[in-house]
């Protein structure tokens, strides 16, 4: 397993870190970790999402949404 060492770390940064490990109930090494690895997730969706072929709707999706709360809304009375 490689090893990775951060440095410069701002203490108001460290000490977050440090604090939510502990809420965790982990070590900061876990918590960092879990941390990129959800950020690299988050990465890996956008660029998924990137490449998706776009959808034309014929109409604004706002328009859309707006229509189908009215329409909500009138069966709500």
């Amino acid at each position: 397993m490689a090893n990775l060492q951060v440095k410069n770390v701002p203490e108001a940064v460290h000490e977050r870190l440090r604090r939510q490990a502990r809420e965790n109930n982990c070590t900061m090494s876990a918590f960092v970790l879990a941390a990129i690895e959800r950020e690299l997730a988050r990465c890996e969706w956008r660029e998924h999402l990137r490449r998706q072929p776009t959808t034309d709707l014929g109409v604004q999706a706002a328009t859309l949404i707006r229509e189908e709360r009215g329409m909500r809304d009138a069966g709500a009375e």
